[in-house]
C-alpha cells in the first residue's frame, strides 16, 4: 500500500514519524505527499529515513500559477466533475487567497488576489493535484485537516478517483482523536451510534457513563491551549506588554523578522509580510490598552437568556463547516430576534480572540435590543449551566452543552449535530419555530450515552494536536505516534 500525506505546516515533523512506524509495522511500503511551507518540503527531501516516491508542493503550485492563461473550457469541465455543486467553496475555504488573513491579522479581508488570479490558483491546483494522483495511485490519503485550496481539492478529486481518505479530527474530550471519511462529521463513530441506539450493546457504555457524570460534577476545556487565555480579558494581562524587558523583546523580535524578510528577497505566498505584521500586531496591543470594560455588560444567573459565544475568526469551524454563516453579527441578530421577548441573549468573546476584533464591532452587536455582551473571563461553563439554551454555529460550546443536558441549536456541519438534542438550523424563517421546539426537549441521556461510547470505540487518547503545535515529552509522543499508527492501520486494514 502506498500512503499520501498532506504535510500541514508544523505538523510535518509528526507526519514522517508516523510514516516510519506505518512501514516499520508494515502497513504501508510506500510514501508520497502533498506539502505546505518550503522548510517542511527541504525537510522531507533532506531526511533518508523515507524515499518519497514525489512531492507536491503548494507554494510552487502558487508561483506556476502567476504565469498561466485561464482554460474556461478545462475550468467548465472541472465545475462538471468536482463541483460542490460549483468551485467556490474550494476559493473561499482558504482564508489567505480569499481574505488575505494569516498573512494579515483579522479583521483584515481584504483578498491580495484578483478574481482572475484566484481562478488560475484553482486550475493550476487541480492540474497538479490530478496528475499527482494519477501518477502516484496512492491507496489511502491522510490529511489532519481540510482548510484550504489545495486540501479541499486533493480530498474531493481523491475521493472521485475512489482513492480512500482519511481525515484526523479532535473528539474535543481531552486529548481523543479520531479518523473520519468525511470532513464534516464522524463517519465511523456516527455509524456505531445508529447501531447503539438501534439495541446493539457497547463494552464502553460504563466508561461513557461514568465520562458524563465526572463531566457534570467538574465541567472542564478540552484543549490544554486554553489554560492560557484564562486571563486573555483581564486589565493587568492588557498592560503586561509594556513592561520594559518584554516590550524590549517584542522590539527586538519585530526587527529581527523585517530585516529577516527584506534580506529573503522572493517569498512564498503564504509568508507574512513583515510590515503588515508589525502594523496588525500594535494595532491589537493598543486595542488592549485602551480595553473593553466599558462595553462589558453585568451578569445575570436570574434572567432567563439564550447563550451565543463569538467563534475564533479565521478558521475552518466556519470556513468549511458553517460557509453560509460566517457574519456572527447576522447570526447573532438572528437568533436574538428568534427568542422569545423575555428572553436575553448572552454572547462572550472567545478568549483567543480578546484584542483582535475593534470596539467598533462590540459596539454594533450592542445596539441589539436584547444582547449582554459578557466579560471573557467569565466561566463559559457556568454560564451554560445557567442558559435555557445554546446557540452556536459549530463550536466545541455546543458539545460541552449536550454534555451537560442542554438544548443545542448549530448553524454548520459539525459532528455532535448527530445527537436528538442538538439542532441544525437550515433555513433562517425556521429559526425562531426551532428555537420554541428546543427550549422545550428534554435531556436524553440514553442517546448521550450511546454517543461518548462510540466516540471511546472509535477514538484513541493522543494528544496529538498537542505534540505537533508545542510538543511533549518523548514518552508521551511515542504513545502517541504508536497509538495513531494503530488506529489508522485499523480502518486500513479493516
Amino acid at each position: 500500500m502506498k500512503v499520501c500525506f498532506v504535510f500541514q505546516r508544523s505538523f510535518t515533523p509528526v507526519a514522517h514519524k508516523i510514516a516510519k512506524e506505518l512501514k516499520k509495522r508494515g502497513v504501508a511500503q510506500s510514501f508520497c505527499g502533498y506539502v505546505y511551507l518550503r522548510p517542511s518540503f527541504a525537510f522531507l527531501r533532506r531526511q533518508t529515513d523515507i524515499p518519497y516516491s514525489s512531492l507536491l508542493l503548494d507554494e510552487d503550485i502558487a508561483k506556476e500559477s502567476t504565469s498561466v492563461t485561464i482554460d474556461w473550457p478545462y475550468v467548465r469541465e472541472l465545475e462538471t466533475q468536482y463541483g460542490i455543486p460549483n468551485l467556490w467553496p474550494y476559493l473561499a475555504v482558504d482564508r489567505i487567497i480569499r481574505y488575505g488573513q494569516h498573512l494579515r491579522e483579522y479583521p483584515h479581508n481584504t483578498p491580495m488576489y484578483s478574481y482572475e488570479d484566484m481562478v488560475r490558483l484553482l486550475q493550476t491546483s487541480a492540474q497538479h493535484i490530478i496528475a499527482f494522483l494519477e501518477q502516484e495511485k496512492p491507496g489511502v490519503v491522510f490529511m489532519p485537516v481540510v482548510s484550504s485550496l489545495g486540501n479541499m481539492l486533493l480530498f474531493h478529486i481523491a475521493k472521485k478517483k475512489g482513492i480512500r481518505v482519511l481525515v484526523g479530527a479532535e473528539t474535543r474530550m481531552e486529548g481523543g482523536y479520531c479518523l473520519s471519511e468525511d470532513y464534516s462529521s464522524f463517519t465511523f463513530a456516527e455509524q456505531r451510534f445508529r447501531e447503539l441506539l438501534a439495541g446493539a450493546s457497547s463494552p464502553k457504555s460504563d466508561a461513557a457513563r461514568s465520562y458524563i457524570t465526572d463531566y457534570r460534577k467538574r465541567p472542564h476545556t478540552y484543549h490544554y491551549v486554553m489554560e492560557s487565555y484564562k486571563r486573555s480579558g483581564s486589565r493587568a494581562a492588557a498592560f503586561a506588554w509594556l513592561a520594559p524587558m518584554r516590550l524590549m523583546r517584542s522590539v527586538s523580535w519585530n526587527l529581527r523578522y523585517i530585516v529577516s524578510y527584506a534580506r529573503e528577497g522572493s517569498h512564498d505566498y503564504s509568508d507574512r509580510p513583515a510590515l503588515g505584521f508589525l502594523i496588525d500586531t500594535f494595532r491589537r496591543k493598543f486595542r488592549l490598552v485602551r480595553g473593553f470594560n466599558d462595553l462589558y455588560d453585568r451578569y445575570d444567573p436570574r434572567e432567563e437568556f439564550a447563550y451565543f459565544p463569538l467563534h475564533l475568526e479565521p478558521e475552518m469551524s466556519l470556513l468549511l463547516l458553517a460557509p453560509r454563516w460566517t457574519d456572527q453579527l447576522n447570526v447573532i441578530k438572528q437568533v436574538a430576534e428568534s427568542l422569545p421577548l423575555s428572553f436575553r441573549l448572552y454572547v462572550k468573546e472567545h478568549p483567543a480572540m480578546v484584542g483582535f476584533r475593534t470596539r467598533a464591532y462590540y459596539r454594533e452587536l450592542k445596539k441589539i435590543p436584547n444582547v449582554r455582551l459578557i466579560h471573557p473571563n467569565h466561566d463559559s461553563h457556568a454560564i451554560i449551566q445557567d442558559a435555557r439554551l445554546i446557540a452556536t454555529i459549530t463550536g466545541t460550546v455546543g458539545w460541552e452543552a449536550a454534555l451537560l443536558g442542554k438544548p443545542v441549536i448549530t448553524f454548520g456541519n459539525v459532528y455532535y449535530n448527530a445527537l436528538p438534542t442538538v439542532q441544525k438550523c437550515e433555513r433562517i424563517d425556521d429559526l425562531a419555530l426551532l428555537v420554541k421546539e428546543q427550549l422545550e426537549t428534554e435531556p436524553d441521556d440514553r442517546a448521550l450515552t450511546s454517543f461518548v461510547a462510540a466516540l471511546f470505540e472509535h477514538s484513541e487518547h493522543l494528544r496529538l494536536h498537542e505534540l505537533w503545535e508545542k510538543g511533549v515529552e518523548p514518552e508521551a509522543e511515542k504513545a502517541a505516534i504508536e497509538g495513531f499508527c494503530g488506529l489508522f492501520e485499523r480502518y486500513v486494514r479493516g
